[in-house]
């Protein structure tokens, strides 16, 4: 690991998944992975956030409230689409109240990482390149 890279810190935003990529989130806090030994951590704030990660194809509930934390997200930043749904290919695309994903939503991701969910040696390999 370089050590003189800088922390990533990372706020994260449910716009409507169905939580299994929660899960696999979670499990990268696990002391197999343990994603802060990397220097990668979620924060509570999205003012002390470096990236955005989403999770969830953007429900009509929760479209407003991603743009605001996105917003809040100070510059220079990622925005990070977790999942299928996120990335606008998942299995909710075609519902009423789905805006198609975070590109459709807000605007292109920095970062996709596809699966449904997505593995989280997957996840932590994209994060941590």
């Amino acid at each position: 690991m370089d050590l003189q890279r800088k922390s990533f810190q990372l706020r994260h935003v449910d716009a409507g998944s169905c939580n299994a990529c929660e899960q696999e989130l979670t499990a990268l806090l696990s002391k197999e992975l343990d994603m802060q030994r990397y220097g990668i951590d979620m924060v509570a704030s999205p003012r002390h956030a470096d990236g955005l990660v989403v999770t969830g194809p953007v429900t009509d509930t929760m479209k407003t409230a991603l743009e605001k934390v996105w917003e809040s997200v100070p510059r220079p930043r990622k925005l990070i689409a977790l999942g299928d749904c996120a990335v606008g290919c998942g299995v909710f695309q075609a519902a009423y109240a789905s805006h198609g994903g975070v590109g459709a939503a807000l605007e292109t991701p920095d970062l996709e990482i596809r699966g449904c969910p997505p593995d989280p040696k997957k996840i932590l390999k994209k994060l941590n390149p």
